[in-house]
Formats: C-alpha cells, structure tokens, sequence
C-alpha cells in the first residue's frame, strides 16, 4: 500500500459533503487500504481548521462529531518525523510542509483539491506526485 499525504482542503471537503471523492478518500484511509502519514505541521493545521466552527456552518456533522472523524482519521496515519526542511520551495510557504512530509515519509501522493498550489515549485521529486481526490481514486483504487 503506498503512502499519502492528504492535504487539509480533501479533510474538509470530505466533511462537508457526503458524497464525492474526498469524501472516499477518507474512507480508504480508514478502512486502511490507503496509508495516509502525518507529522506535526500537519497535525496542528488539522486541528485548527476542524475548530473553525465558520467553515462548517453548512456541514451536517457538529464540532463534536469533527473532532471524532479527525481523531478516527489520524489513528490510522502513520506518524512521520520531518528532519530536513526544503525550503524554499513552492510560492505558498504555508504548503512547503506538506512536500516535507511527503518527502521524509516516503509518499507516492499528496493528494488535494490545490493543484495550482504545488505548480511551479523550485525543486521537483519525481518519486511524488500531486494529485486530485478524483485522481488517486482513478489510478490507485
């Protein structure tokens, strides 16, 4: 089973909406025939979105029932230490991390609705691709 890095836009989308492929990502993921990893930038940023009560005014699930998915979610990741920074990479510093974490955890994807964001970075891992929630439902499951 190959490794991902889901990004925090597919853990929302996957809350928001019912249906859809972020939604199945999840799935996957904890059903355990996708090996997702994380690290601590990621983590936090986890914990921090599924606390914006604003972002899910229109999701079905409350606060409570977020911070469960999240915790079902993260006890099947696989947790990865980042060593080695490598920066300066892409425009958005704020997404640098998860190249880092892809990297240091030996991942085959980062999975997320931002392609935009990861184009144009200065240094390029062939090992990893970036891809759509739809994208890695068509090519891995």
């Amino acid at each position: 089973m190959k490794r991902i890095v889901v990004d925090t836009n597919v853990l929302v989308s996957a809350t928001l909406s019912a249906g859809g492929a972020a939604r199945q990502v999840l799935r996957l993921c904890l059903l355990e025939q996708a090996q997702p990893i994380i690290g601590n930038a990621l983590f936090s940023e986890y914990e921090d979105v599924v606390s914006r009560d604003a972002l899910f005014e229109r999701a079905r699930v409350t606060a409570d029932e977020r911070h469960v998915i999240l915790d079902a979610f993260v006890s099947k990741c696989r947790w990865i230490h980042i060593s080695w920074l490598w920066r300066p990479n892409l425009r958005d510093e704020a997404d640098n991390h998860l190249i880092e974490l892809a990297v240091a955890g030996d991942a085959a994807y980062i999975v997320t609705a931002n392609l935009k964001d990861f184009r144009g970075s200065e240094m390029r891992f062939d090992s990893i691709r970036v891809i759509s929630p739809a994208e890695y439902l068509s090519e891995e499951h």
